[in-house]
């Protein structure tokens, strides 16, 4: 899985650092969305799904490797 997130649509709710704070985290000037880990291991998948479907500004996209966007 690649992840890919657009901090310029970022909203800085923190939905995605509390899912999946291993993956994700947010500065501390404006709290926006920090991309930790772009390819995360399997282990890690379900909660980047999760963080990406609570998302309230829809700025996390996921992709398989080879593939078009999923999320």
């Amino acid at each position: 899985m690649d992840v890919r997130v657009d901090r310029d649509r970022c909203l800085g709710a923190g939905m995605c650092a509390l899912t999946a704070p291993q993956v994700f985290d947010q500065d501390g000037e404006e709290g926006l969305v920090v991309l930790l880990d772009a390819r995360p291991p399997q282990e890690r998948h379900a909660a980047v799904r999760v963080a990406a479907g609570v998302c309230p500004a829809s700025v996390i996209t996921l992709t398989r490797h080879g593939s078009s966007p999923a999320s």
